[in-house]
């Protein structure tokens, strides 16, 4: 399985009052590193969100899950571990960790589904569903 990390940074702005990582910061992160992964496959989500293209396909999450396990602190330099997980067209599942070291700050497991423009679901096309599938 491929393990895309990402190295992110805990600014100000990402955290509470008590400058402990805020619980949607997480998601901020864990979508950086789904978007990344995808640019290192090749996919560009700036290529594929022109919502006004009846051709057009976008990646909306459908599901969620996350499961915070420690806080994070201003200053932490975190790793963001993406991995994919079951395909099938239009959905496919990632598997996300929040790590600092080898503490595991923060799991995620998030339901993407392709969509055109108009929202509804559409198949990924062959391309693009192979290069998702050979990163599992």
């Amino acid at each position: 399985m491929t393990v895309h990390r990402l190295a992110v940074r805990v600014y100000f702005e990402d955290t509470d009052a008590g400058g402990i990582l805020y619980h949607g910061s997480h998601m901020r992160f864990f979508e950086r590193g789904r978007t990344e992964f995808l640019r290192d496959l090749g996919i560009s989500q700036s290529l594929t969100a022109d919502r006004t293209d009846p051709g057009a396909l976008l990646f909306v999450v459908r599901r969620f899950a996350i499961e915070y396990r420690k806080p994070g602190f201003l200053d932490d330099l975190l790793t963001v571990e993406t991995e994919i997980g079951a395909i099938s067209s239009p959905r496919f599942t990632v598997a996300q960790r929040l790590l600092r070291g080898d503490d595991l700050i923060a799991s995620a497991e998030v339901e993407v589904v392709a969509t055109g423009g108009n929202g509804r679901p559409r198949r990924l096309p062959p391309a693009m569903a192979a290069l998702i599938d050979g990163a599992r």
